[in-house]
């Protein structure tokens, strides 16, 4: 066959994208979508648990300045303002707080009104006419609402945060003293808002390129193995002469499977090629003759023969024996071509070895009753056999009819069935001519005759013993020869067993 590589494919134009780029943009776009999901969630946690966090803080400063201030009996001037807030509530006191001294520094507070100091808060504190009494920062912001509001995003001016107004009563007067209005600045909030948006618009572009390049290289790698299928058969296509195969996959998975049994399929393919190739260089080879000689004798009888009685009677009688031969080898050759699909056709089938056996020799026994023929049977049940049973009896009938075609004084047949190790073996022995040591090791080859005159006189094509090799082979079993030349021939046969049968088994049965 002609050998082609790899190469020298001229390869074929796809219709489309090809499976390593789909499989790059599928896996790209999976991971874009997976990393959007889960930016989009952690985007929106975030800045949920930044803003409640924001407005937790806001609410417990103002709750504490509202607690303090609560303390004053009468409404609220700039002097209890600063009392209020620098002097520890009773629960302080009576939890063995320690009062330090505060003068005009907010810094000098607890660490809660510490906590006013900060430049995103502008904390306010009105008496009951709305005048400014405190602030945090010198902006002298209006009191915008004298309703009770809750922490909530609104935009002042230009600026944006959590705005929170708290009305101030009296512990003892149940009365309202003044007002306590806060508003949180949210500047740095969207600051870092922008900045983890900023963040993971970058991950995700950074992601959807590494992905795209990694899903490039993942796809290349693990579809390398179809990518050298494809090429197989793209070479097939071309030259189904060629003899290519997929290369040896170590990826010890499914596509190491599928190259492994694509092999199988090409070696099966290239095989039945070989042997109908075989079979027509065979049949043409043997009728090549017995055409020839018919075509001599009817010359023969065309030009003069037809007017000599003997001469037309000779003629006749090679012809019609060359067309028997000539059948008899077409039916051979039929039959060995079937047993080159066995594998396919009766791979399941079975057969029982001793009822086989028996009524094959029981048969010869009829046949040649001139011979004398014995069984040993050392086996105590009767066994499966992985073969279809007319294949079974045509081996049997192959070697015991070669044992009675080359009997010469000595008319014995002996025949002995055993299990070997596991198989079921059968050894058919005859005292005939025998099989010198330079010819034996070619009994199985196909029209090859140990003596051609001979063989020819005795209706031998040289196809009996390649059928039963075939046969056996087909069966996954095995057929030796030992012979001694002018003392005989024994044949051993090696057959796989299926199971065992017992009598319970038959009676069952």
């Amino acid at each position: 066959m002609k050998r082609t590589r790899f190469r020298d494919i001229v390869k074929k134009e796809l219709q489309g994208p090809s499976l390593t780029v789909k499989w790059a943009l599928a896996s790209s776009f999976f991971i874009f979508f997976v990393f959007t999901i889960f930016a989009v969630i952690t985007y929106k946690t975030s800045v949920k648990l930044f803003v409640e966090k924001e407005r937790e803080n806001v609410e417990r400063i103002v709750v504490e300045v509202t607690n303090r201030l609560s303390n004053v009996d009468d409404e609220l001037t700039v002097t209890k303002v600063f009392e209020a807030l620098k002097t520890p509530t009773p629960a302080e006191q009576t939890s063995g707080y320690s009062q330090r001294t505060a003068v005009g520094s907010i810094l000098e507070m607890d660490s809660v009104i510490a906590e006013l100091g900060t430049p995103s808060l502008l904390l306010s504190i009105y008496n009951t006419d709305g005048v400014l009494l405190f602030e945090t920062q010198s902006k002298n912001a209006e009191l915008i609402s004298e309703e009770k509001q809750e922490a909530q995003i609104t935009t002042i001016g230009d600026e944006t945060g959590f705005l929170m107004i708290q009305p101030v009563q009296s512990k003892s007067a149940r009365e309202n003293v003044g007002y306590v209005q806060a508003f949180y600045e949210l500047s740095s909030f969207y600051e870092i808002k922008n900045r983890l948006l900023f963040t993971l618009i970058v991950l995700e572009a950074v992601s959807l390129i590494l992905s795209s390049v990694l899903g490039f290289l993942l796809s290349s790698y693990f579809l390398k193995p179809l990518k050298l299928l494809r090429d197989t058969m793209e070479i097939v296509r071309k030259n189904p002469q060629s003899d290519a195969q997929v290369p040896a996959i170590n990826s010890k998975d499914e596509l190491a499977d599928l190259a492994g049994i694509f092999n199988e399929m090409l070696d099966r393919i290239r095989r039945y090629i070989e042997q109908q190739e075989q079979f027509v260089e065979d049949v043409s080879h043997e009728l090549r003759t017995p055409v020839a000689i018919i075509e001599g004798h009817l010359n023969m009888l065309n030009r003069w023969g037809k007017e000599d009685p003997e001469i037309l009677d000779e003629s006749l009688n090679a012809s019609l024996q060359e067309i028997v031969r000539m059948k008899s080898l077409v039916q051979e050759m039929l039959d060995l071509s079937r047993v080159e699909q066995v594998d396919t056709l009766y791979a399941n089938h079975t057969s029982n070895a001793k009822e086989v056996v028996y009524q094959v020799f029981n048969n010869f026994k009829i046949l040649y009753p001139d011979f004398q023929m014995t069984l040993d049977d050392d086996l105590s049940n009767e066994l499966v056999l992985g073969i279809y049973r007319n294949h079974f009896e045509q081996l049997l009938i192959i070697i015991l009819d070669n044992a009675v075609k080359y009997s010469t004084d000595r008319k014995e047949v002996h025949l002995s069935i055993s299990r070997t190790f596991g198989e079921f073996e059968i050894a058919i022995q005859d005292f005939g001519e025998g099989i010198s040591p330079e010819e034996l090791n070619r009994i199985f080859d196909r029209f090859y005759r140990v003596d051609k005159a001979r063989a020819r006189n005795k209706g031998g094509n040289g196809l009996g013993l390649s059928i039963a090799k075939q046969l056996v082979e087909s069966y996954k079993g095995r057929i030796d020869a030992e012979s001694v030349l002018h003392q005989g021939t024994i044949f051993r046969i090696y057959l796989p067993i299926v199971k065992d049968v017992t009598k319970k088994d038959l009676e069952q049965g």
